[in-house]
């Protein structure tokens, strides 16, 4: 009988979260002339805004995307068949955002196992803190399933799997789990500490939190039992490469939240035209 790989384990894991539940169907409508990418660009960036800054971005409203962008509702339709397809374009944008930062951090970092594990978890949480608004868009859990259906989360795979694999490798003997079930529950507990941190962070910024990167190590340290200061070290010797070690975006929260920093790339998935 096939042993089930570890990878193969979190797309499991992963694709019972995201349950495939109908979307909500609205007729499409299309003007009789569109805008091209430019607008395509606008509303995407909009509509991450909004779902980043409003206070129930599950009410978010397709009328609400159009006066953002200064256009009547009805153009949306020539890009996006209703507010679900718009926002799950959203989410596998941030997913890809995401999962693009934590692959460059490990790069940097080299290919040695706690190396890449750790540089994968500095950058998430880092990206979490500095990007409050967009990490509550895709793990704040406030989208009601008939708009959003799990499987729109499905990209979320991508990052966890290689977490899960860097784990696997990077934890000493004694951690090490003997099974891709159990290596990818251990994944899932080490995900689940990065995502209490970046949460209550977030949520309680002003508190007197220790340094980001002192909570990273102890993270690290805890799930692969390799002695902190081994983390610690790759930690200062990649000082502000895996994420802005800052604590700016607590300072003026409505500020970080209205003013997200952008992905060095293209976050819109297109190419902007003239005009």
């Amino acid at each position: 009988m096939e042993v089930p790989s570890s990878a193969s384990c979190v797309r499991a894991l992963w694709r019972s979260r995201c349950r495939v539940q109908p979307s909500r169907s609205v007729p499409r409508r299309r003007n009789p002339r569109g805008q091209g990418e430019v607008l395509k660009a606008q509303l995407v960036d909009a509509a991450a805004k909004l779902l980043a800054t409003l206070d129930q971005p599950e009410a978010l409203t397709l009328r609400q995307v159009a006066r953002e962008v200064g256009v009547a509702p009805a153009s949306i339709y020539s890009h996006f068949t209703d507010l679900s397809a718009l926002i799950q374009h959203v989410l596998r944008l941030r997913y890809q955002e995401l999962a693009r930062l934590m692959d460059e951090a490990a790069q940097v970092a080299g290919p040695a196992p706690l190396a890449d594990l750790t540089a994968r978890c500095a950058a998430y949480v880092h990206w979490g803190v500095s990007q409050p608004g967009h990490y509550r868009t895709l793990f704040g859990g406030r989208m009601p399933a008939d708009l959003v259906p799990g499987s729109a989360h499905g990209a979320g795979a991508e990052p966890l799997t290689a977490v899960v694999a860097s784990l696997a490798a990077a934890a000493v003997p004694e951690r090490k789990q003997p099974t891709a079930e159990r290596q990818a529950q251990a994944g899932l507990m080490l995900w689940t500490a990065l995502h209490g941190l970046v949460s209550l962070y977030n949520d309680h910024g002003m508190m007197p939190w220790p340094p980001l990167n002192d909570l990273i190590t102890d993270v690290v340290c805890l799930h692969t039992g390799r002695p902190a200061a081994e983390t610690a070290s790759l930690l200062r010797q990649h000082e502000g490469r895996f994420g802005p070690p800052t604590r700016a975006a607590h300072k003026d929260r409505d500020t970080a939240l209205l003013d997200p920093s952008p992905p060095a790339d293209n976050e819109h998935g297109v190419t902007p035209e003239a005009g």
